[in-house]
């Protein structure tokens, strides 16, 4: 029990070297740009899949700056290549950018940049996901999300946010449990359950 804490806990600060190592949150700000942490790491819920989220936002978004941000990071140390989508007329309504980099140890992280004009539809929205599953997480349904996280198949595609409703929401507490939970309740485009 204690072990799968500990390996979250460890994941974390691997992640936070990433982030550091990366200089990901002073690009953004240099580019006039406020960050703000959300997802797993935030959460404290990070185990096995080395993904780092951040959304960024500016007022006004201008592609250019996005993109001299984005030039910062992929000449970090470690960065191995960078993705870039513009979703600002799709439901997003953001640039999207990804990019994936090797740490220290030689482990391989993905650090997701979704970059949105301040009072854009999602301003804000992931922020108070992150800070409402935070404070509504108890010890036993964060192993309980540590767990499920943790027996998710090699290679198999699962949105954490798809745990955590499960989890806090409709009470299951294992991998089966959740498999069968996930095929009665598929996720389509963009989750916005809150707890």
């Amino acid at each position: 029990m204690d072990d799968i804490l500990e390996r979250a806990r460890c994941a974390s600060r691997q992640a936070w070297d990433v982030v550091r190592a990366t200089g990901v949150v002073e690009a953004w700000q240099d580019a006039g740009a406020t960050v703000n942490l959300v997802g797993s790491l935030r959460t404290g819920l990070l185990l096995r899949h080395k993904d780092i989220d951040f959304h960024i936002y500016s007022d006004p978004l201008r592609i250019e700056d996005s993109f001299a941000a984005m030039a910062r990071i992929a000449a970090a140390p470690g960065v191995l290549r960078v993705r870039f989508a513009n979703l600002l007329d799709a439901e997003d309504q953001c640039l999207e950018w990804y990019a994936w980099v090797r740490d220290a140890a030689g482990e391989q992280w993905q650090i997701d940049m979704i970059h949105m004009p301040r009072g854009s539809r999602w301003d804000g929205h992931f922020e108070r996901v992150a800070e409402r599953i935070g404070e509504t997480l108890t010890p036993e349904t964060r192993l309980a999300i540590l767990r499920i996280k943790d027996a998710v198949p090699e290679g198999e595609q699962v949105m954490g946010i798809e745990i955590y409703q499960a989890v806090l929401r409709d009470g299951v507490r294992g991998w089966e449990d959740f498999a069968r939970w996930r095929g009665a309740n598929p996720g389509q485009g963009i989750m916005d359950w809150m707890p």
